[in-house]
């Protein structure tokens, strides 16, 4: 009998790629849709449980084994990184700002991913040295910015965001690797998840009861496109793909997310903020250039 040969991982990679695009691109709007409801480190931290419980059990279901004890600390590291840290603060910040401009200063990821690859002996070539220098540029444009300059707050929390967010993408390839497969991605959403709802319940937040409709559904889909499809399929870029490919992300979740907030949103972008825009998204083509060369070779 003849049998299917095993699917290369650089099959997957196209959908992975699409999955980050078009869904984390849409999902900067539903987090600020949701927030009426859903304050901030509640939203993230309900979100993330809802989803890694729902993957863990139905892998429980199908005879998957649990992580081991070693595997469980580095998911809670990962965890309180990425998710904490990282989607926290994300939300935090669509208090005081725009999901759009959000979604832009987070396309400096890529950037901290090779900043943060020099302490792990990854030293960023030439191009992707001169993409990290004209994304600085471009986020010293962005921050002088109306809508920057108007909430500190805001700057501080998506600062904080692309720090925790990008040491943990390049801790969980190097130093702290999680469980394989989606079991790792599940035990990475209850530990980030569950501190995520501590840091709620220390800050006092209150979820508004019972929640609008518009709230309910962008949280639904959270939990179902952002989180069980969209992290995944990060998570299993980061396993299968470069670090630039797995953070291209980055190049289009803003033209998406900007498109979103100013048409559905009604959100204001300045000119300035859209050519500081522009000079973040060319530091970004820089690295995924650099990326695509280093594969080659």
């Amino acid at each position: 009998m003849l049998t299917q040969p095993p699917q290369r991982p650089a099959a997957a990679r196209p959908a992975g790629l699409l999955a980050c695009y078009l869904i984390w691109g849409s999902t900067y709007l539903a987090i600020h849709l949701a927030l009426p409801s859903f304050p901030p480190f509640f939203q993230m931290g309900t979100r993330f449980l809802a989803a890694g419980g729902l993957l863990m059990a139905w892998l429980l279901a199908r005879g998957q084994a649990l992580p081991s004890g070693l595997e469980w600390r580095n998911a809670l590291v990962i965890g309180v990184l990425m998710l904490g840290g990282g989607m926290g603060l994300t939300a935090q910040a669509s208090l005081h700002i725009g999901s759009g401009l959000i979604a832009t200063f987070i396309a400096v990821v890529p950037m901290l991913t090779c900043g943060w690859g020099l302490l792990f002996g990854k030293r960023p070539t030439r191009l992707e040295l001169l993409g990290m220098a004209t994304g600085l540029v471009g986020v010293g444009l962005l921050v002088q910015g109306a809508s920057f300059a108007a909430a500190p707050v805001g700057l501080l929390c998506i600062t904080g965001a692309t720090l925790a967010w990008s040491l943990g993408s390049v801790l969980s390839t190097t130093r702290l690797p999680l469980a394989k497969g989606p079991v790792g991605f599940a035990s990475e959403m209850l530990c980030g998840g569950a501190a995520l709802l501590l840091l709620s319940l220390a800050l006092g937040e209150q979820p508004g009861w019972p929640p609008t409709a518009v709230a309910t559904a962008a949280w639904v889909y959270l939990v179902v496109a952002g989180s069980l499809v969209a992290f995944s399929a990060y998570l299993y870029l980061l396993a299968h793909a470069t670090p630039a490919l797995a953070t291209s992300y980055a190049f289009v979740n803003p033209l998406i997310a900007l498109f979103l907030g100013v048409v559905l949103a009604g959100e204001v972008v300045t000119a300035r903020e859209w050519r500081a825009c522009a000079v973040i998204l060319l530091g970004v083509v820089c690295i995924l250039v650099a990326g695509q060369k280093s594969r080659k070779h």
